[in-house]
């Protein structure tokens, strides 16, 4: 029998390790931010439907109305992430190294759908959603709901709240979260009623930079100058939770997103769970190359959806 450090390590027990791993999922907010849709063909169109009436005094019989239709599609695309072992690490090795870099690999796979929300987010103000406007946007219009805004700026020297456009406050954080959340109640649907009136739970995410002052600006009793912080104090009525993202680029901007609706501000669209492929052990790549293959494949895509649950805010000084 072997020494323990030189016990064999099976095919399948590599594959097992990443299977595990996956299981765990990927990370929280992207469950709490998208809509998940699984895919069954390489473009998935969704049709959205304007909102339904109001209802109003039953006098002359029913008036039903007819919902305006729209579509958006999302095109799938593969990907794929994969590690070699050696042949010889694979007898040699006492589990610790190769458990080490078969996570990683398990883990990049997990936090793909994240790094691919990042990028639509920061391509916000840029990229079109389902009614041809830009996502972030000033000028979204729908039916009777009036020119909205979800592309705001919070002057900073206006508010008296401290700090700069790029090392913003808690005070500031905090009172930009509020303008974000009171502009998010004032939009409508294509029929003119309000569609946050219920909104109490939203996500805020901001770049690293903004970490400190947007962690203090929820969970800090006072704010730095000494005052009573206004989103402690409404602990109550709102539930706010900070997300520090590493891949945002912004400077001087965050997002406050709405998280207690069925209707998310994201779309993510998975064809199938993640695939672990492996070229293992009497395989024709082991023979010919000595190493073993470990793959991971994800196919889907992440898009739009509504962006009346999401809110973008500059600061300025």
């Amino acid at each position: 029998m072997l020494p323990q450090q030189f016990q064999k390590i099976t095919t399948n027990g590599v594959r097992g390790m990443i299977l595990a791993r996956l299981e765990t999922g990927s990370a929280a907010w992207v469950t709490q931010l998208c809509m998940r849709m699984t895919s069954t063909q390489a473009v998935e169109t969704y049709g959205w439907l304007g909102s339904s009436p109001a209802l109003r005094e039953f006098i002359g019989g029913r008036t039903p109305a007819e919902l305006a239709e729209k579509s958006w599609t999302v095109t799938n695309k593969d990907y794929e992430g994969s590690i070699t072992i050696k042949s010889k690490d694979m007898r040699r090795d006492k589990l610790g190294m190769i458990q080490v870099r078969v996570n990683q690999l398990a883990d990049r796979a997990m936090d793909h759908p994240a790094k691919l929300l990042s990028t639509l987010i920061i391509a916000g103000e840029s990229a079109v959603c389902y009614d041809g406007q830009y996502f972030f946007d000033t000028d979204h219009a729908e039916g009777d709901s009036g020119t909205q805004d979800n592309d705001i700026v919070f002057d900073i020297s206006d508010a008296g709240t401290g700090g700069t456009a790029t090392k913003p406050s808690a005070a500031t954080v905090a009172e930009a979260i509020l303008a974000a959340i009171q502009q998010m109640y004032t939009f409508k649907d294509d029929r003119g009623e309000p569609m946050n009136q219920g909104a109490s739970s939203f996500m805020v995410m901001v770049p690293v930079s903004f970490m400190s002052a947007g962690l203090k600006a929820i969970y800090a009793e006072l704010t730095g100058g000494g005052d009573t912080n206004v989103l402690k104090a409404l602990a109550g009525k709102f539930s706010i939770e900070i997300v520090p993202n590493p891949r945002l680029t912004w400077t001087t901007k965050l997002a406050v997103l709405r998280t207690d609706e069925a209707a998310k501000p994201f779309i993510l669209q998975e064809e199938d769970i993640p695939d672990v492929v492996a070229l293992g052990e009497g395989s024709e790549y082991e023979q010919l190359n000595r190493e073993q293959l470990f793959g991971v494949d994800w196919t889907g895509n992440v898009g739009y959806g509504y962006w009346q649950h999401a809110v973008l805010v500059t600061l300025q000084a």
